[in-house]
């Protein structure tokens, strides 16, 4: 059985899970997600953790334990906490600005880099 498929993933409150036909769907304070399981594996909601089970024993099966395990668990982090990600820049003369929803990334090219 694999290792990281077979932890449950505990629900935060204020975030509800629902699984139904192959459907995940996870709503939160930050939002709404939903991903589409594959029937290999099934996903159930019990007593306030989110487990994830294979229906058999097969390579495809044992390969998307985990893997449907951590999409589930990190669908349940990012509607209740989110995701940050840091940018550093270092370097003479690279600059960084943020423009309504556009990060402006000048790198030392011709032209500035707009991100959104």
């Amino acid at each position: 059985m694999s290792r990281i498929g077979k932890l449950p993933i505990p629900v935060p409150a204020g975030v509800k899970v629902h699984v139904s036909d192959g459907l995940v769907r996870v709503e939160g304070p930050k939002g709404k997600l939903e991903r589409r399981v594959v029937p290999e594996v099934t996903v159930a909601v019990e007593a306030g953790t989110v487990v994830v089970k294979r229906t058999d024993d097969s390579r495809r099966a044992r390969s998307l334990h985990g893997l449907t395990q951590r999409l589930v668990g990190n669908m349940v982090a990012g509607v209740s906490k989110g995701f940050t990600r840091a940018l550093e820049i270092n370097g003479v003369g690279y600059r960084a600005e943020v423009r309504g929803n556009v990060v402006v990334l000048t790198l030392g090219y011709s032209h500035p880099i707009h991100f959104r």
